[in-house]
């Protein structure tokens, strides 16, 4: 799956950058460069980082059929120093050159996501709570962003609407009670988890009388956690969402539940400062 994605993502991005709508499309300025030429280049950090990306780098080569050349210089989920050379890289100048954004768009994309998920992984170190991502992810992105997530030493929650359940309040609503709601997801789907929202204590106890797999607790209170924790004892996993910054997350994860679900991690991404040199 993840192959299938890289791939589809990078002939998307490439598409943009190129048009390809007419023979006169293309990289025009590359074509400048005449056709025979090689040259050689690094792809340089600027900034404290965690890596992220190179098969995104290595699939824009690939399809832009240039026999480019890449020896990497670090590894997915390595932390990279300012000026440090990530890869070295040879082949047609022609290619290098119009590779170049799209290659660094997608590794400053995910580095950056990497990057931020390993400060909130930091902030929970010592606890025995886990850090998920959300979908709220960048659109076409998700299956990158959540691979990101990863390398910076998060765990993905679902990856969309079909490989488990959430049960929200709308669709409590919408089936009656949170009893009704669970019932029904078992009779339909009895081998996918079944995690259900809740904003009470009260409800709380509804779901674990229901058998909920998973409880998330949306904008719970420090004191209201500890309750929960306390009445869940060990019934089900319990996950916080909401209010959830670098400044709350370590007092949020030391009240012993679960799992902490961040929605920052990949919706508001912060781009990895990175260049290409050619030598």
């Amino acid at each position: 799956m993840l192959q299938d994605d890289i791939t589809a993502s990078v002939t998307l991005a490439l598409n943009e950058d190129l048009g390809y709508q007419s023979a006169s499309d293309g990289d025009i300025t590359a074509n400048l460069i005449p056709e025979k030429n090689t040259a050689e280049a690094t792809i340089i950090s600027r900034e404290m980082a965690v890596f992220c990306g190179k098969a995104w780098c290595e699939e824009v080569f690939k399809q832009l059929g240039g026999e480019v050349v890449i020896h990497w210089l670090v590894d997915a989920g390595d932390i990279i120093a300012p000026n440090e050379v990530l890869c070295e890289m040879s082949g047609p100048a022609r290619i290098l050159l119009t590779g170049e954004r799209v290659a660094l768009n997608f590794i400053q994309m995910l580095s950056g996501t990497a990057t931020v998920v390993k400060q909130y992984v930091d902030h929970i170190e010592g606890t025995n709570t886990r850090l998920l991502d959300t979908r709220k992810t960048i659109p076409g992105q998700r299956t990158a962003q959540k691979y990101a997530v990863t390398c910076g030493g998060g765990a993905n929650h679902r990856i969309g609407l079909f490989d488990a359940y959430l049960i929200k309040e709308n669709h409590i609503m919408a089936c009656g009670a949170i009893e009704l709601a669970i019932k029904k997801a078992r009779q339909l789907h009895s081998d996918k988890l079944v995690e259900v929202e809740v904003e009470s204590l009260n409800e709380l106890s509804q779901a674990l009388s229901a058998g909920s797999d998973i409880v998330m607790l949306d904008n719970f209170d420090i004191d209201m956690m500890r309750q929960a924790v306390e009445i869940n004892n060990g019934q089900a996993k319990l996950e916080v969402s909401g209010n959830v910054t670098l400044a709350t997350i370590g007092d949020f994860a030391r009240t012993g539940i679960d799992y902490i679900s961040v929605g920052a991690l990949t919706k508001h991404v912060i781009a990895t400062d990175l260049s290409m040199r050619l030598k």
